[in-house]
């Protein structure tokens, strides 16, 4: 991932690390589903080794968790003092996104074993070594 890459999860990390104001659009109450690479990694490996099933397979984490719960977790995470401000919510911005994991838990016996505290946790160490070394 890149810092500038316009996710959530590292545009939050990245303001959080550099001291700057989190960007939330709307009221925070949307939701997501956050799933850490090393889960997903272990869906797409589980696919490719099976012949079951030809597709489509959603791998993902049905876990959900608004906006607002995200940036809270990432400031305190980080221990950074940055305040969270908000901007106007995009029309077009989806007000929940969960995926049904129900295939492959039952066709793979797959389904994501990192919690999001955990895959913060992981992931603001690499961005916070990616910065460190510019």
């Amino acid at each position: 991932m890149l810092p500038n890459d316009g996710r959530v999860v590292s545009n939050f990390i990245v303001q959080a690390l550099n001291g700057e104001d989190l960007t939330i659009y709307g009221d925070g109450s949307q939701t997501r589903s956050f799933c850490y690479v090393d889960d997903l990694i272990e869906g797409f490996i589980r696919m490719m080794n099976q012949d079951k099933i030809i597709g489509p397979v959603n791998i993902g984490n049905p876990g959900e968790f608004t906006m607002l719960e995200l940036a809270r977790e990432v400031l305190d995470l980080t221990g950074s003092k940055s305040k969270i401000v908000y901007k106007p919510l995009p029309g077009d911005d989806p007000k929940m996104r969960r995926p049904d994991i129900s295939l492959a838990k039952e066709a793979l016996g797959w389904e994501p074993t990192i919690p999001l505290r955990k895959g913060l946790e992981k992931t603001i160490v690499y961005f916070d070594n990616l910065l460190k070394a510019k």
